[in-house]
Formats: C-alpha cells, structure tokens, sequence
C-alpha cells in the first residue's frame, strides 16, 4: 500500500483518538492544526515507519512532538494556559444539566491534570486519555514499561489528591 492510502486509512481510524489527545495535551479545543500537521508529518516521515510498529503509538508520538513543537516556536503555552483559565464565553447557551456537569467534570479534570508535573501528565495523557498500553505509553516517551508503570501510579495518586483537594477547597464556600 502507498503512502498516501495508508496515511488516509490511519486518518480515517485515528484521528478521533489523536484529536482527544492533543485537546487533553494542550489544553485546547483549537487542535485541528496540529491533528493536521500531525497527519503531513507522518505522510512525509512514512519510509521511516517500522511494520512491527503500532501505527497508533506511532501517530501519538508525532503528535505530542507537533505539539512540543508548536508551542516552542510561538512560546505561547504559558499564555495559553491563563487563557484558558480566564477565558469567559460572551453567550452561553442553554444547555441540559447533564452537559454543564459534564463540562464542570471535564474543565476540573485538565485543571487538576495541567497541576501536574511534566512527567506525569505526559503519562496520564499517554494511559488515561489516549488509552496506550504500558509498552506503547513507554514506545512514545522512550521509556521503560517499568517507569511508565511506576510513573503512572505515582501521577495517578498526585491526580486523586489533587481533585480531592479542589473538592474540599469549593466545599469550603
């Protein structure tokens, strides 16, 4: 198969999946740029890709390195990060109760996560959202199986006290 149709097929059954991910990495909901970019790099880079590789470890391993990118050539991601944190919609519309808890649970979830240092969001972003096995969570940071394993459940434990903590904080009101 040609470049072109393997990139269009993996397009086509993972670019939901690295569209999550990057949202969760970034912070942003404005990541079509990057899932795009993410798509061109691994269409340029595909003589590079091993067959024995997952195409989806593969993909997610350009994206977060797209991302990387992109932030150091604009050094925006401290001004994303207050954006997002002050950011008010000017209209919202009315929504079911079940969708604003949904977003409430969402928005406290990549507050609590961006608290986190470097290395445990990397790996809770890698095994929590993208759903990545240890192996392919270790493939995309070149790491271990063991320290992602052992990162994973310390950054789940600091994650768990950090939700914890702004529930009893807003409690405290």
């Amino acid at each position: 198969m040609e470049a072109g149709q393997q990139i269009e097929k993996w397009f086509y059954k993972y670019e939901k999946d690295i569209l999550n991910y990057l949202i969760y990495y970034t912070g942003s909901m404005d990541v079509e740029d990057l899932v795009q970019d993410t798509f061109i790099k691994a269409y340029q880079a595909y003589d590079r890709y091993r067959s024995d590789a997952n195409p989806k470890t593969w993909l997610i391993s350009i994206a977060r390195n797209t991302a990387i990118d992109s932030y150091r050539k604009k050094g925006i991601l401290n001004k994303l990060k207050q954006k997002l944190l002050n950011e008010r919609p000017d209209k919202v519309s009315p929504a079911p109760i079940e969708q604003l808890l949904k977003d409430l649970e969402s928005k406290n979830l990549y507050e609590a996560i961006s608290k986190l240092k470097t290395n445990y969001r990397d790996v809770v972003l890698l095994r929590g959202i993208a759903e990545l096995s240890s192996a392919e969570a270790a493939q995309v940071l070149g790491w271990s199986v063991n320290k992602v394993n052992v990162t994973f459940s310390r950054a789940t434990s600091k994650l768990n006290s950090v939700l914890k903590e702004g529930i009893e904080y807003e409690q405290s009101f």
